[in-house]
C-alpha cells in the first residue's frame, strides 16, 4: 500500500522526466491500480495513440511491468488475451537514487564502467550494440583500429557490471498468467510456486516475469568483434527500441532485431545500501570495531548472498571472517579476540571454540532497532522530551498501560501524561481503551502504541518531506535560470551565483539524508 504524498512524489518525478502526459498515465495506475489500455483511454481521457506512448516510455523506463490474462468474452463469444499494465512505485522513487548509484558504481568499478552505466540509467533499457553506437557517439574521433580495442574494453567493462550484478537482463516484457485450472493440469516449475505463494495478481505477474538467476546475469556477445550489428538486421534507434510486445521468459526482454535488452538491476543497490545502512548503525550505536566486523562479513558474504531482502547473513567460519577483517586497513589491528568480542555484541552465541564455528547476523534486528531509533527522534522533535519518553514506554511494553502506571514510570505529572496521550492518540499514534464504570472514578484509561499507524505516519510525512524539497529545488534552479539570463558576469552576479550554489547543494543533500530514511523504513 502506497501512501498518498508517495504517490505526489511518484507522480511528480515522472512529471519531471517525462512530461505531464506520461505522469497522467502513471498516476491513473498508481491511484486506480493494474488497468487494461482500455480502462487507461476512459479514466485519463486520452487518445490511444498518447497513452500507448506513454505506456510504452514508462515501460523502457522500468516503472510498468506489462502482463497479460485471458478473460471470458461476452456471450458466445471465445476468451481474449488481455493485457494488463501495473506501476511499480518503488522503480519510479529509485530515480531521485540515480546520483547514489552512480556514485557506487564509480567508486567501486572506475569511470568507464559508470559511462555505461549512466547510459542504462538515461535510456532504460539498452542493448549491447546500442551500447556500442552510443559510446562511439561519445568518442566521434578514434579512429577504426582505436574502435576495436574501445570495443573490447567496452565489453569487458559491461562483463565487470554484470558480474557484479548492478546490470541485469530485462523481464519479460509481457508474460502470460495462466488461470488456477491450466496451473493445475501442468507440473509446478520453482518460478510457478513462487507465484503460487504469492496471493495478489501484481506480485504473480512479477515472479513469472523474472529470470533464473543463471540467466539474469549471463553476457553473451550479441555483436562482432566491431560491436556492429548483423547487415540483415534492421537497426533501430534507441528511443524506438522500446517496449513492443514481445515474449522471451527464459532470456530476457529483446529488441526487434532480437538483441537481449539490458537495464539497472536495482535490487543489488538497495542491498548494498543496508548494508551501509546496518554498518553505519552499529558503529554508532556499539563502536567502530563493531562496524569494522559487520561490513567484512558483508564483503564475505556477497559473493554467495543471492539478491534477496534476507532477515540474517549468510553462515560464515570465524576463519573467513577474520581474514575478510584484515584485508581493510582499519581491520589490520583486530585480533581474533576482539572480532569475538563484536560477534557478542551482535548477539551471536559463541560455540566451542574449533568446532563448527560459524556466525550468522541478525539484519532485521538491526533494521527495527535504527527504525525505531529514527522514529523515537521524530517524536522527540514533533512533540518533546516528556513524550519521548512516554512513547518509549509504550514502544517497549506489549500490553495495555493504565495512565497511573505511565505517569509514575515515565516521572510525568499526570495531568501532563493526560495530555499528551490524548494528543498521540488524536494524532493516530495511540490505540486507547475505558475499563471499569462508565462516568465514574472506577473508570481506567489504558494505552497501546498502534505501531502500525505509526510507521505509515512516518514514512507518508518523509515522502512529503522529500517531495517539498524536490519542489523547492526546482523553484530555485528555475530562478536562477529566468535571473541569469543575458546578464554579465559580474562580482556581484557572481556572488549570487555562489549563493545559490550553496543553496543547491545543501538542499540536495538534505533530499539524499532524507532519502536514506525513506530506504530505511521502506526497502531495507
Amino acid at each position: 500500500m502506497v501512501s498518498s504524498h508517495g504517490i505526489k512524489l511518484a507522480v511528480h518525478l515522472i512529471n519531471i522526466y517525462f512530461g505531464d502526459i506520461v505522469s497522467k498515465v502513471c498516476e491513473c495506475l498508481l491511484r486506480k491500480g493494474t488497468l487494461s489500455l482500455q480502462q487507461v483511454l476512459r479514466f485519463t481521457e486520452l487518445n490511444k495513440q498518447n497513452a500507448t506512448n506513454a505506456l510504452l516510455v514508462l515501460i523502457q523506463h522500468n516503472c510498468v511491468q506489462a502482463f497479460s490474462i485471458e478473460q471470458q468474452g461476452g456471450f458466445g463469444e471465445p476468451p481474449k488475451m488481455v493485457t494488463q499494465y501495473m506501476a511499480l512505485h518503488d522503480n519510479i522513487i529509485h530515480h531521485m537514487r540515480f546520483p547514489k548509484f552512480l556514485d557506487i558504481v564509480s567508486k567501486e568499478l572506475g569511470q568507464e564502467c559508470m559511462e555505461i552505466f549512466e547510459g542504462l540509467l538515461q535510456h532504460g533499457r539498452l542493448s549491447m550494440n546500442q551500447i556500442m553506437d552510443r559510446h562511439k557517439g561519445m568518442h566521434k574521433a578514434l579512429t577504426s583500429n582505436e574502435n576495436t580495442t574501445a570495443a573490447d574494453v567496452l565489453h569487458e567493462n559491461f562483463s565487470k557490471l554484470a558480474e557484479a550484478r548492478y546490470i541485469e537482463r530485462c523481464p519479460a516484457h509481457s508474460p502470460f498468467l495462466k488461470t488456477e485450472k491450466e496451473d493445475g493440469a501442468k507440473k509446478k516449475t520453482p518460478k510457478s510456486k513462487m507465484a503460487d505463494a504469492s496471493q495478489t495478481l501484481e506480485a504473480r505477474a512479477l515472479a513469472e516475469a523474472s529470470l533464473m538467476e543463471s540467466i539474469r546475469f549471463l553476457v553473451e556477445a550479441d555483436t562482432d568483434t566491431n560491436g556492429a550489428p548483423d547487415d540483415n538486421s534492421k537497426k533501430k534507434p534507441i528511443t524506438e527500441a522500446v517496449g513492443e510486445k514481445r515474449k522471451q521468459p527464459e532470456t530476457g526482454a529483446t529488441n526487434e532485431n532480437k538483441e537481449i535488452l539490458w537495464r539497472v538491476n536495482f535490487e543489488e543497490f538497495v542491498r548494498r545500501l543496508r548494508h551501509k545502512c546496518c554498518v553505519a548503525h552499529v558503529t554508532t550505536r556499539m563502536d567502530n570495531e563493531a562496524g569494522i566486523v559487520l561490513s567484512a562479513i558483508f564483503d564475505a558474504s556477497r559473493r554467495n548472498e543471492t539478491i534477496v531482502k534476507m532477515e540474517k547473513t549468510v553462515p560464515l567460519s570465524m576463519d573467513t571472517i577474520y581474514e575478510e577483517a584484515m584485508k581493510s586497513e582499519k581491520g589490520r589491528s583486530l585480533t581474533l579476540e576482539r572480532v569475538r568480542d563484536s560477534l557478542v555484541q551482535f548477539g551471536c552465541e559463541l560455540p566451542i571454540i574449533g568446532i563448527d564455528e560459524t556466525y550468522s547476523i541478525d539484519l532485521k534486528k538491526i533494521i527495527d532497532e535504527a527504525q525505531v531509533q529514527e522514529v523515537e527522534s521524530i517524536v522527540m522533535k514533533k512533540y518533546g522530551r516528556e513524550a519521548y519518553r512516554i512513547f518509549r514506554l509504550l514502544l517497549q511494553s506489549e500490553r495495555l498501560c493504565e495512565t497511573d502506571q505511565i505517569s509514575i514510570t515515565t516521572f510525568v505529572d499526570k495531568k501532563d501524561a493526560l495530555k499528551i496521550l490524548f494528543q498521540l492518540w488524536k494524532d493516530d499514534l495511540l490505540h486507547m481503551e475505558r475499563l471499569g464504570n462508565e462516568g465514574t472514578k472506577m473508570e481506567s484509561m489504558y494505552w497501546k502504541l498502534n505501531k502500525v499507524s505509526v510507521w505509515e505516519q512516518v514514512v507518508d510525512d518523509m515522502y512529503h518531506a522529500a517531495l517539498n524539497l524536490k519542489l523547492r529545488l526546482e523553484y530555485e534552479l528555475h530562478q536562477s535560470d529566468v535571473n541569469g539570463k543575458g546578464k554579465a558576469a559580474g562580482e556581484e552576479e557572481m556572488a549570487k551565483r555562489v549563493k545559490l550554489r550553496e543553496k543547491w547543494a545543501v538542499l540536495d543533500s538534505s533530499l539524499m539524508i532524507l532519502d536514506d530514511a525513506i530506504m530505511l523504513f521502506r526497502d531495507f
